[in-house]
């Protein structure tokens, strides 16, 4: 039996919470809480069910960026931001409507704004994270200005991408580590909480130690089994992340009512397999209050990985607004459907048309300039911290970055023809190869003339080239992001023309337990959880879905910090708070 504590679980609940802090998942919220409880000596174990490759979960494969409100970079930028305007953009795209559910998610979306506003930046700038000089445009927008969207750019890109977040707060755990006072068990699977059954506190956890294996991160590992363990702690803090590994539970509470008629039968994934969101029923089992469970967020703009790392792996495409976007029938997508702008409203639409993928039309200037992908290590210029790298592929280059260089020569949903006839006929037999659509060459190309006469003059009547020209008002998305407005069927100066099937890609569950302010954990009758709390995805992000129904990007990253700055603080404060109210009891 392993153990994290001298004493068993009857006994650690005895005279007050005794034992390490247990926290279950080593991701960002899970370090992030670690490194809060480091700070004031408290002894925490972190278990993962995964080897030791994988610390720091899935944001290690982020492109690392953090949603902040009135920035250093923002200002240098000209970007007029505050904590009013981010707070009015949250609201537009949380559309809290729920009194119940929405209670702590509402609180928290305020917490956070504020965080963002007065402390994300210097928090992790103190842990010694860096940003790009330019920031992001992310969720432009559904149009109206109390919509969804952000109104401003608030992407602040981590020089040295997902890595370096995680970096940032693993590099002192690790040396808490070394002191006593940190203490990691991989490949250790949660499948119990432990509660005493007296004082209703949860004392700690046990389940299934499984075989080492030296699989490198995110490849699918052995779930054989080789022992049991059972440990106690003053306190639990769930941390393992959310349901986008497991398709058959995304499709589980898909949310038909919503985003129907019918649920997609295929998706590419967008996270490891081990992210398969166990730890929420487990910690419902429990006695934890569930809520919005039928919120989450997936994207829209999938590629099959031409060189995958685990099952169905999927990499999105983060898009600037050029491309011409049409369904699986060949329609135009809607206003303001357009590339980048509302991810939800968008698949929304894809689904209504019965259909699980759609097609970009752009060129070879409009890859080269506007197709970022997300990951680490499909951006090996951010993560390796190349400023040469950056400058020859993403401002000089007239292909684009290698990885985008590579997805359209292999990526098996890219089609690279010299004329619009060829490029529709590639179309076509993509789509016959995955039982989709056949298009008419000759409707295609109406659509693709109608919007290329919009480019006549630098005044148009069509959203997109409206949106198009506004953006580039924006000096860093003119220099480096976003290509000069152009006709598609102008080959000679920016063809080829390139189609890519965009498939429906899972990643972020936006419900989960439900915590109050301070990450502890909420029972279904409005009570704290005494000793349990939740951090990061598998709480919502905060309070059990501190997005409401949409993200405005950023916002994942920074809810992980938040939630499990929150847990760690709140945690110590107990531990130590219970730690003095002992010592005092025994001089008595």
């Amino acid at each position: 039996m392993a153990s994290g504590a001298a004493q068993t679980p009857q006994e650690a609940s005895s005279g007050g919470p005794k034992g390490p802090v247990i926290i279950v998942g080593a991701g960002l919220a899970g370090l992030v809480a670690a490194f809060e409880l480091s700070q004031q000596n408290i002894p925490t174990l972190l278990l993962d069910q995964e080897n030791a490759e994988n610390l720091g979960g899935q944001a290690f494969w982020s492109l690392g960026g953090l949603f902040c409100v009135d920035s250093t970079e923002q200002r240098r930028m000209g970007i007029k931001d505050s904590r009013e305007l981010a707070m009015r953009d949250w609201l537009g795209s949380a559309r809290f409507d729920r009194e119940k559910e929405d209670y702590w998610p509402r609180k928290w979306a305020e917490a956070f704004v504020n965080f963002a506003t007065d402390e994300m930046e210097s928090y992790v700038k103190a842990r010694g994270l860096g940003f790009m000089i330019n920031v992001g445009w992310a969720e432009r927008g559904d149009g109206r200005a109390d919509g969804h969207g952000n109104s401003v750019p608030r992407f602040h890109l981590t020089w040295g991408t997902g890595p370096e977040v995680v970096r940032v707060f693993a590099e002192p755990v690790k040396e808490a580590e070394k002191k006593g006072i940190v203490e990691f068990k991989f490949r250790h699977v949660v499948d119990e909480i432990i509660v005493d059954e007296t004082t209703g506190r949860a004392v700690g956890v046990k389940g299934r130690v499984l075989e080492p294996e030296e699989t490198a991160r995110g490849v699918k590992s052995s779930r054989t089994v080789v022992g049991e363990f059972e440990i106690s702690g003053s306190a639990v803090l769930v941390s393992s992340g959310g349901i986008g590994g497991d398709v058959e539970k995304v499709k589980k509470f898909w949310p038909v009512d919503r985003l129907g008629p019918a649920i997609p039968k295929s998706f590419v994934v967008g996270v490891p397999a081990h992210v398969d969101g166990r730890m929420i029923d487990i910690a419902e089992k429990t006695g934890a209050n569930v809520i919005n469970r039928d919120r989450m967020w997936h994207y829209t703009e999938g590629l099959k990985n031409w060189n995958p790392i685990w099952p169905a792996h999927g990499i999105r495409v983060l898009p600037a607004p050029s491309s011409l976007w049409l369904d699986a029938t060949g329609k135009r997508l809607p206003p303001f459907l357009f590339p980048g702008s509302d991810t939800l409203a968008t698949l929304k639409y894809i689904c209504s048309t019965g259909y699980d993928y759609t097609w970009f039309i752009a060129d070879q200037s409009i890859v080269a300039r506007e197709f970022a992908l997300s990951g680490s290590e499909q951006n090996p210029d951010f993560t390796g911290k190349s400023v040469w790298q950056l400058f020859m592929q993403r401002v000089f280059s007239s292909k684009g970055t290698t990885p985008v260089q590579n997805f359209t020569k292999y990526g098996e949903d890219f089609v690279v023809r010299d004329n619009l006839e060829d490029l529709v006929a590639g179309m076509n037999e993509l789509a016959a190869n995955s039982g989709g659509l056949q298009l008419d060459p000759a409707k295609v190309r109406e659509v693709v003339e109608t919007r290329d006469g919009q480019f006549d003059n630098t005044y148009s009547k069509d959203a997109q080239v409206m949106l198009i020209h506004s953006a580039r008002t924006y000096w860093p998305d003119r220099r480096i992001r976003i290509a000069a407005p152009h006709k598609l069927l102008d080959t000679k100066k920016h063809g080829p023309l390139i189609a890519v099937r965009m498939n429906l890609l899972t990643r972020k569950t936006l419900g989960g337990i439900e915590t109050n302010l301070s990450s502890n954990v909420m029972r279904a009758d409005g009570t704290a959880f005494p000793g349990l709390y939740a951090a990061g995805e598998v709480a919502g992000f905060g309070g059990g879905g501190v997005h409401g129904y949409s993200s405005l990007e950023g916002t994942f990253l920074g809810g992980c910090i938040f939630s499990g700055r929150a847990a760690g603080r709140a945690i110590a404060d107990e531990v130590r708070g219970a730690a003095a109210v002992s010592a005092v009891a025994s001089k008595l």
